[in-house]
């Protein structure tokens, strides 16, 4: 059924509730995980068009992502990883189409509708914006639960 999953992943406390439910998922179906951070800071967003050096975010988010996917590799999970920069959204929507994911799983906070006009909807944005199917784990109503 799905063959590779993109995991967007925020490097925070929401991944600890996320990543149990995607590996189970990536081990019953034998699909492969795409563990993406998309990095939006300053420096990440204005990195191309001002020929920015990696700011210390971005390496610490690039090292953050490869030691979750090496944990993951210990559980016998296939994973490849992902540093992206610019709009959260965005870049798991364009991501997901071009690596031919058929899953993309992420990690909700449970805002209400003012939390969601002052922190934005990156679930909403990407919903609204892509064919491929969701998996949204709510990370506020669970207890995180190790990934492996």
């Amino acid at each position: 059924m799905y063959k590779k999953i993109l995991v967007a992943l925020e490097n925070g406390p929401a991944d600890a509730h996320l990543l149990p439910h995607i590996c189970q998922l990536a081990r019953q179906v034998g699909a492969e995980l795409l563990l993406l951070h998309v990095a939006d800071g300053w420096a990440a967003r204005n990195f191309e068009q001002l020929k920015l050096a990696e700011s210390d975010e971005m390496r610490a988010d690039r090292d953050y992502l490869e030691s979750t996917a090496a944990r993951l590799r210990l559980g016998d999970l296939r994973v490849d990883t992902r540093l992206a920069l610019g709009n959260p959204p965005t870049e798991i929507i364009k991501i997901a189409a071009s690596e031919h994911c058929d899953l993309i799983a992420l990690a909700s906070h449970g805002h209400k509708l003012i939390g969601d006009l002052l922190h934005g909807s990156t679930i909403d944005k990407v919903r609204h914006e892509t064919n491929i199917p969701l998996l949204v784990v709510n990370a506020s109503k669970l207890a995180p639960k190790p990934p492996i």
